[in-house]
């Protein structure tokens, strides 16, 4: 079953991070005959609909699909914040601005590579991220504002999300002045992409399809996926499709209630969550778009899932 919702303001962090234009707020999903697919044009339901399909058919039982189920992806953050994190306002922008002050010397990496290892007890070992780099992935910011102090920096370990289930990773833990517990950021980049079975769709109206921002977050239980999507200042909001087959989720996204007249040109950022018929598993997150896995990380930088 899929249900729609309207959520709250998303963080401070995430608004800053997409440079969004206007105020982020809501979350919802719909299936492909649900609520949303009946506010827009039934043509364009049906080609969304075939489109999806046609991306699920190239990539289940591909190479592609193959080589990502081999590799490591992450599809939870990189990042893990200290234990109440932030105490203050002026904290929780500092972190949002990345704008961090180091205090002391980063430690030498102790060796050249780090292993993923999954509960299944499957493991996979690939080259390791520096102190300097990892630091420097949360630390782009340089100005006069509030700021975070890193004062001590050494290699342990954390666990994530990945394509493949919970794994645990190598991780550079940083000591942040005033704080308990460390930052954690993980040392370890991801496997390169497949070459995706299947072509972007053309321009399409945005009411048939658009692509998808980001993920955001698959549940504990991989009952649901929450994604963030796009939609204008003179539309009701965007509603994401699912496709579920036994090797793929395509999530369609798109637009509905788009109203005439002169509209301001911005663009807004909504969570979308879409529960699932059943967990996701090991199968492939895909834009139905793009055709392409949809990324995890921040839309502007680098991110997580991609390299």
């Amino acid at each position: 079953m899929r249900t729609t919702t309207r959520a709250v303001d998303l963080l401070l962090a995430l608004a800053l991070f997409t440079g969004a234009a206007g105020a982020v707020t809501g979350c919802g999903s719909e299936q492909a005959d649900g609520p949303g697919a009946q506010l827009r044009d039934s043509g364009s339901a049906v080609r969304s609909q075939a489109r999806a399909r046609q991306v699920a058919g190239a990539w289940d039982g591909s190479a592609a699909a193959e080589a990502w189920r081999k590799g490591y992806y992450p599809m939870g953050e990189a990042v893990q914040l200290p234990d109440n994190a932030f105490r203050t306002e002026a904290d929780k922008r500092a972190y949002a601005t990345q704008n961090f002050v180091l205090r002391g010397e980063l430690p030498d990496t102790p060796q050249k590579t780090g292993q993923v290892a999954w509960e299944s007890g499957e493991s996979l070992t690939l080259p390791l991220m520096g102190a300097r780099k990892a630091y420097e992935s949360v630390a782009r910011g340089s100005n006069d504002g509030p700021h975070l102090t890193v004062t001590e920096a050494k290699l342990s370990e954390m666990t994530l999300a990945t394509n493949r289930g919970p794994a645990t990773v190598p991780a550079w833990l940083f000591t942040l002045e005033g704080y308990d517990t460390p930052l954690r950021r993980v040392a370890l980049s991801p496997s390169k992409l497949p070459r995706p079975p299947i072509r972007p769709a053309g321009q399409l109206p945005t009411d048939e399809l658009s692509p998808l921002e980001r993920l955001v977050e698959v549940a504990g239980d991989g009952q649901s996926v929450t994604v963030i999507a796009g939609h204008g200042a003179c539309d009701d909001g965007p509603v994401v499709d699912v496709l579920e087959t036994a090797g793929s989720v395509v999530l369609s996204a798109s637009v509905v209630g788009s109203k005439g007249g002169p509209c301001e040109g911005v663009m807004l950022l909504e969570k979308v969550t879409v529960e699932l018929n059943q967990p996701i598993g090991d199968r492939i997150l895909l834009d139905a778009f793009t055709g392409r896995p949809v990324p995890y990380g921040e839309r502007h930088g680098s991110s997580p899932s991609w390299s």
